[in-house]
Parts: structure tokens; sequence; C-alpha cells
């Protein structure tokens, strides 16, 4: 972008859209105080002043910012949960002179697709004092769009956007911008220990609780001794990518390998994956209490394999009293894998690897377990002593840069 058009726009900012923050009622200040301190340390990187206003947040750029580096700052933050839409936006001279220009300089700026396209222009007033109504200065602006670049209007259903926003101290122009994630920030629902197998599954469930403002732990089964280490990889590449909604993420990693033998050297092979599910809950459960999570958090969804039949997931249920979080249980695959296709956890879960689960892999699974049946198996492995063997196992694998 030329001297002259920067000149023309102003300084740019990025301008953060709430969305169910605002519904908070005598809660939203915690609520947009959370998301004010997420932002600030997705941003750490970048030197930004954020100030809070009526259902939007403004970060103002140091002068003389280049917009590669307000563009970099935008896309950053679109993936903070709490915010709907980001706007990079040029803050102008709050005069219908400077909107106008800035207006103008903005289409061109967009090249020839915008220079073509049906357009609108949306005002809001949000500071009476301003000479002109929010339709006044759509007209104004919207009429000098038209003189200089002869596009058509279209109020309906417009290919290009311009917005203006007229605060108290200055006006934002922009066009359309980044959808955000949506949601509330994240910790300002507790905190949950999310079961992180390498499949697909379970990074969207963890998504779906950052989303719901759930700071998550991650705990990974490890079959070592009798697997390589390579499932604990591909767990830590998935949190890392995971990562950049919440921060600060952490890893844990149990070597589950011999308590699997144990399981399977019980005979009950029909129910040697519930066993093992048990086990395993029971396990999280017990370093959720040592981490201070309140809730655990699992990838299923009902009846996509045999231990997520309603029985099954009673029976698993039925192992531990920490509350159980299934956000994809009325997902199909198709939904689950769209999902993670788009918050990039896909193509790191379709990576080949020898996870846990193919140790203890009979012919035929039960679909309906009985808890007693269980039980027993659990007597008979004394699972209360083992589950302490196991967290007392626990290793945590440091996210580099986190």
């Amino acid at each position: 972008m030329s001297v002259t058009a920067m000149s023309a726009l102003g300084e740019p900012c990025v301008l953060l859209k709430l969305g169910e923050v605002v519904l908070k009622g005598r809660n939203r200040e915690l609520f947009e105080s959370r998301l004010r301190s997420n932002i600030k340390a997705a941003l750490k990187e970048f030197t930004v002043d954020i100030r809070q206003r009526h259902g939007v947040i403004a970060l103002f750029l140091p002068q003389g910012t280049s917009v590669d580096v307000a563009e970099a700052v935008a896309q950053r933050v679109s993936e903070v949960p709490g915010l709907v839409r980001v706007n990079l936006a040029w803050r102008v001279a709050k005069t219908p002179e400077a909107v106008t220009e800035a207006a103008i300089e903005l289409i061109k700026d967009r090249g020839e697709v915008a220079r073509k396209a049906s357009f609108a222009v949306r005002s809001r007033r949000r500071d009476k004092r301003f000479p002109l109504r929010s339709n006044e200065l759509d007209r104004l602006v919207g009429g000098t769009i038209n003189d200089t670049y002869g596009l058509p209007v279209d109020l309906s259903k417009p290919e290009l956007t311009v917005y203006i926003e007229v605060d108290r101290d200055e006006v934002f122009v922009f066009t359309d911008g980044l959808p955000g994630q949506g949601g509330l920030p994240v910790g300002s629902s507790g905190r949950a220990l999310v079961l992180m197998s390498g499949g697909i599954d379970s990074p969207v469930a963890a998504y779906r609780m950052m989303r719901r403002g759930l700071r998550v732990d991650f705990l990974h089964f490890s079959g070592i001794p009798f697997t390589t280490s390579e499932s604990i990889y591909k767990a830590y590449a998935l949190v890392r990518r995971l990562d950049r909604f919440q921060g600060k993420s952490r890893l844990w990693v149990v070597p589950f390998g011999k308590a699997q033998q144990s399981i399977r050297a019980s005979g009950q092979d029909r129910l040697a994956v519930i066993a093992q599910r048990r086990l395993m809950l029971k396990t999280a459960e017990e370093v959720a209490h040592r981490i201070r999570a309140e809730a655990l958090v699992t990838g299923d969804s009902l009846g996509q394999v045999s231990s997520q039949t309603l029985a099954n997931i009673t029976a698993q249920d039925h192992a531990v009293a920490m509350p159980i979080l299934r956000p994809l249980i009325g997902l199909d695959k198709t939904e689950i894998m769209a999902e993670a296709r788009r918050i990039g956890t896909l193509e790191i879960s379709e990576l080949p690897d020898e996870d846990c689960c193919t140790l203890l892999a009979p012919r035929t699974a039960e679909t309906r377990a009985k808890i007693e049946d269980l039980k027993q198996i659990e007597k008979r492995l004394d699972a209360e002593e083992l589950v302490v063997q196991l967290a007392d196992s626990l290793q945590e694998y440091k996210l580099e840069g986190v």
C-alpha cells in the first residue's frame, strides 16, 4: 500500500466484535476481563493498546504500523474464543470528508474485483454529536462511491459492504473481516482434562470445550513399553495445534502398556475394551484431582464404535464420580471430520501411529457390558492400587515456546 493510500485511510487498527459475552448480564464484566486477558496473551509478540467499547474491543497499534503487521494481529486474534468477528479497520478523523475519502481509498485498495462488485454502506453512529445521521452518512459515502467507480448499489445482498462506525473520539472504516471462533473466553468456565488419543475425535472435543470457556489439559495413554513413542509425538503435535486457541497448554502422558497386558491376562476378551476404558477414566480422574481439573472430556460419539453404545457409555460413567463431558455425542463421523479439517487437526490425526488401543483388539467386543462383570475384572486387577501407580508414572511434555 502506498504512503498516499495510508494517509487517506488513516491508521490501521483491529476491531473485535463480541458475541455471547454481551448477554451475560451482571457477570458480563468477568467474562470481558477474561477475554481481554486472553487477547493480551495471544498478542504477546505484538505491541497493542487494548480498549474496551460497548460490545466491541478495539486494538490500537503504534503509529506507523504496517498493514502486514495489522493483518497478522487480526489473523492471530481471530483464533481467540469469545469473538464472533475480527475486522482490520482504519481510524480516521471525525469529519464526513475524511470518512468519504477513506471509503473511496479502501475500495481502490481492494483491487479490480472490488471495483466491479455490488456494494452497500452500513453506518453506525455511537456519538450523536456527529453532524450526519447514520442514513445520511450512508447516502453521502454510497453516492460518492457510485459516482467514483460506478458500482451498483445492492442493499439486500451486496458483494461488498463498507462499514462505518462513529465513535466518541474517531471514526472506523472497514470492509468484511475474518470470522471469529465464537463461544466464551477460555478459562471462564473452569478447567477440565481431555483424554487425548491420536485419533480424529478427541482434538475436536477439546476444541469444542475450549469454545465453551473451559481451559483444558491433555492426557495421553501410551502403549509403552510395548509400543514406540510415535503416539506421543502425534499427541504432542495435536496439542500444539490446539494451543493457539487457549495458550499455555499442558500434555500429560501415562505409560499404559503393562496395565493393558494385565487386562488381557484377565481372560475376558469381549469386555477388555470397556475394562480398559474404565481404567483410563479412573486414572484420568486421579490425575484430574492432582492438577485441579473439575471434569473429564472424551471424544465419544453415540454408536460410532462398540465401546460407545449407550449401555457401554453408561458402564464407563459408573467408573468415576467426576463429570464426563462428551461434546461430540450427537455428531456423526462426517461432521466431526469437517470440524477437524477446519481447525487444522485432521491432517495430523490421519498420520499413522502405533496407538495403545492396537494392543487390545479382540475379534468381537461386548456392546452391552454389565457393570458387575467389569467390577469383577477390576477386583482381580486391584484397580484402585493400579490407578495410583499409573498416576504416579505421569510425565509432562512441555510445548516448546509455550
